[in-house]
C-alpha cells in the first residue's frame, strides 16, 4: 500500500515538476519575467523542488527493495 502512494506521489511530483520547469523557461525565454505575481526563476526552483521530491520518493522505493 505504502509503496503504492509513494510511486504515485513520485510521478505526480515529477510530471509537475518537468512541466512547471518547462513552462517557466519557456516564459522567461520569451522575455516574461512575472508570470501570476511571481518571479520566472522562482517558478523554475519550484519545479526543480518537485523532481528533487520525485527522486526521494523513487529512492525510498529503491531503498525497500
Amino acid at each position: 500500500m505504502e509503496s503504492k502512494v509513494l510511486r504515485w506521489l513520485g510521478r505526480l511530483a515529477a510530471v509537475a515538476g518537468v512541466l512547471l520547469s518547462a513552462v517557466s523557461g519557456l516564459l522567461r525565454l520569451l522575455g516574461h519575467y512575472w508570470v501570476g505575481g511571481f518571479q520566472a526563476g522562482t517558478l523554475l526552483l519550484g519545479g526543480i523542488a518537485l523532481m528533487v521530491f520525485a527522486c526521494l520518493c523513487y529512492l525510498v522505493l529503491i531503498e525497500r527493495r
